[in-house]
């Protein structure tokens, strides 16, 4: 008779491990000393059990997940042959950031390989401008996803792209004449991470963009949604968020009576890198990158380590594209679809996440939906206030970033290395409601640095 594996050994119950634990502290408080209490509002206990996973969130994630990188385009030429040389090097789907109309999307996918994954993001909203390459790929047999995201931009930019009425003229005519398109809505929560929003918050915004979108297309059933995230250095949280993103999307489907499934394409975030010892990035990536794909995203975009810094490069390019490469040839993170599910922490991870952002989700709708509370500001207040958290246990080094506010290497020097403005610009332009804006945790800390490598240089100098 075949005998299963520890079968011997007598099942320990929660309360039993429990007891066991605060015997060992002899006396000191459990609580205090073994539960972290996060920025997320939620705690993490010491051990979990089968005992904490009282239901298992049905998610659905795909087998397979892509190596995605940007291309921005310039030239119409010059981005295929670069997107023909990614793909060659070991890139699986391409991002396409299009500045203006003057890009022609014929001739820049005219000698393209087809069958690949592609993704749109457009600078503008211009229906007649898709529309042409839509009857384009009737002849064709690209994978395109269309990232536009009306309500994502307002609270980006704080302006629609021409007004509300307009807005939503431009989105009805994208959704009912691009048949050639995956994807034509991309629901953008990277901006929301970067700024400072709690991983709740960013979840319960997703679900709010969703809400426009549905209640402005009700009878568009065969509507499929596109998620852009960001994902930072929180391991389990991260795996945990992309994983409650799918259960909620889901949950909200089906009361919309909309299609459940939904594509994730998540990419590193910008909130936790550093200018300083800007080669940690690296290690950030990393985790970053193995967090979406045990969460369950369809394409990983993987940011190069000097990419706040440095104009694009084919090193940092091609570093960013091999971590990825390494994770599924070396690291065998390709082989599984599900690696995370039945775990008891990331299973209670997943329920907790999901169950608070549909309290916000909810205090959003009651409240007037997302449109009235941007309006309002109420939106931006939560941010920031979370933001201000963030920053305070950064600035008392109990939030850390290595070779930034601990561990730091005094003798190096960025100044003359700096190709683009690594911190916040802040242009003086009229916007309709206060945008939501990105911004680094180590920025007020790097332009100290940088002052004192001008101070130290004038010294030196004087000397």
């Amino acid at each position: 008779m075949e005998e299963l594996l520890f079968q011997e050994f007598e099942e320990v119950s929660a309360k039993q491990w429990k007891q066991k634990i605060q015997y060992d502290l002899k006396g000191a408080d459990y609580n205090e000393k073994l539960i972290t209490h996060t920025l997320h509002e939620i705690d993490i206990k010491p051990f979990y059990t089968q005992e904490d996973v009282t239901e298992k969130l049905q998610i659905k994630n795909p087998s397979n997940w892509n190596i995605c990188e940007k291309v921005f385009v310039t030239s119409e030429s010059e981005a295929a042959k670069k997107a023909i040389s990614k793909f060659s090097k070991g890139g699986e789907a391409i991002w396409f950031q299009i500045p203006n109309t003057e890009i022609d999307l014929k001739k820049l996918f005219e000698n393209l390989p087809e069958g690949k994954l592609y993704y749109l993001e457009c600078n503008f909203l211009d229906a007649a401008y898709l529309k042409s390459f839509n009857i384009f790929l009737r002849e064709k047999n690209f994978r395109i996803h269309v990232l536009l995201d009306i309500v994502g931009n307002l609270a980006r930019s704080g302006n629609f792209f021409y007004n509300l009425k307009d807005d939503h003229s431009e989105l009805e005519k994208i959704v009912r004449d691009l048949d050639s398109f995956e994807t034509v809505i991309g629901i953008n929560t990277a901006f929301y991470h970067n700024a400072g929003a709690t991983i709740p918050q960013q979840l319960a915004y997703a679900m709010c963009h969703f809400s426009e979108y549905a209640n402005h297309f009700p009878e568009e059933k065969d509507l499929k949604f596109t998620y852009k995230l960001a994902t930072g250095s929180d391991y389990f949280m991260e795996i945990a968020k992309i994983r409650a993103l799918r259960w909620l999307h889901r949950s909200l489907a089906q009361e919309f009576q909309l299609n459940e499934t939904c594509h994730v394409l998540a990419e590193s975030a910008k909130r936790n890198k550093t200018l300083y010892d800007y080669n940690v990035n690296l290690l950030r990536t990393t985790t970053e990158s193995m967090s979406a794909i045990l969460g369950g995203a369809d394409s990983i975009c993987n940011s190069p380590y000097d990419a706040i810094y440095h104009k694009d490069n084919e090193f940092g390019d091609r570093i960013a594209r091999n971590q990825l490469l390494v994770m599924r040839h070396e690291g065998y993170f390709g082989k599984v679809g599900n690696a995370a599910a039945g775990s008891y922490y990331i299973e209670s991870l997943t329920k907790q996440l999901a169950e608070k952002a549909l309290e916000i989700f909810k205090d959003i709708e009651s409240g007037g939906g997302m449109l009235k509370q941007l309006n309002d500001g109420a939106i931006q207040k939560k941010i920031k206030e979370s933001a201000k958290q963030q920053q305070k246990k950064f600035d008392e080094g109990e939030l850390v970033l290595i070779g930034t506010n601990k561990y730091e290497n005094a003798q190096d020097r960025m100044k003359d290395d700096l190709e683009l403005y690594p911190f916040l610009k802040k242009k003086p332009r009229k916007t309709l409601i206060e945008p939501v804006l990105e911004r680094r945790l180590s920025e007020a800390y790097e332009k100290e640095r940088l002052a004192a490598e001008e101070e130290s240089i004038k010294t030196e100098n004087n000397e």
